[in-house]
């Protein structure tokens, strides 16, 4: 397992959330259990999770809804439904909405240990920018919506330092001392598949220059100012992409 995760668990079953708590601690993770929707709510105002699981059918607020107003404040924390009712429609509505996924009741709890390790793995959102300030604004904008964040505004020559551990990389093209196209060439030549978002303030002034990472493979640009609504959209699309798929195994 890569890093310890902190999960919360609700389910109205207290016996459910005791005996599913229990197993994922003894595998090295640190739980936190409540019985409702609206207790979840709180304890994720009071705590930061790398994971929830919420059964999807419980009195007061279903699962569904506990997702709809937690996404509101924390879009980057993963949901994971948990139910014993294969066809529910309800189920349907909740993965339109983002929700990572569904595990049946009774849960196979290999699968779900397995998808944890892969949840450990490459949580961080990159961003590559020589201006200070902005990193380090951009990077608390992110790590209070539940994203984890590291922020190189002098940025090393060798990508793995930045790349390896990272989910999706925000790079500006500006760069002091050595060029962002060549880094993203680098990047690319190592991580074929690794989200690459440009960042620009100049827009129209380096065209080509945004033209040719697109060619080799960056994802998308974002000008400055950046709209912080549709970044976090992205964010949290690529970041659904990856976890389905790892759930999905």
């Amino acid at each position: 397992m890569n890093k310890k995760l902190h999960i919360l668990i609700v389910d109205d079953d207290q016996a459910m959330t005791r005996t599913l708590g229990d197993i994922l601690s003894l595998s090295g993770h640190e739980i936190v259990t409540v019985n409702s929707g609206a207790d979840g709510l709180e304890k994720s105002l009071e705590q930061k999770f790398d994971c929830v699981l919420t059964d999807v059918r419980m009195p007061g607020m279903d699962g569904i809804e506990f997702h709809r107003q937690l996404h509101q404040t924390q879009p980057g924390l993963p949901v994971v439904l948990m139910t014993a009712f294969a066809a529910d429609e309800i189920i349907v509505q909740g993965l339109a909405e983002g929700v990572v996924g569904v595990v049946d009741k009774p849960l196979n709890i290999n699968h779900l240990l397995s998808f944890f390790d892969s949840l450990a793995r490459n949580q961080i959102i990159a961003i590559v920018d020589n201006d200070a300030a902005f990193c380090k604004t951009l990077g608390e904008i992110l790590r209070q919506r539940n994203f984890r964040v590291s922020q190189f505004s002098d940025p090393p020559e060798n990508v793995e330092l930045i790349a390896s551990e990272s989910q999706v990389i925000l790079l500006d093209l500006n760069l002091k001392g050595i060029s962002g196209l060549d880094m993203l060439k680098e990047i690319r030549a190592r991580y074929p598949t690794l989200p690459v978002l440009l960042v620009t303030g100049y827009g129209h002034k380096i065209a080509e220059t945004i033209r040719a990472a697109l060619e080799i493979g960056a994802n998308t640009c974002l000008y400055k100012p950046l709209e912080i609504s549709d970044l976090l959209e992205k964010l949290s699309r690529f970041q659904l992409d990856r976890l389905r798929g790892a759930l999905d195994k």
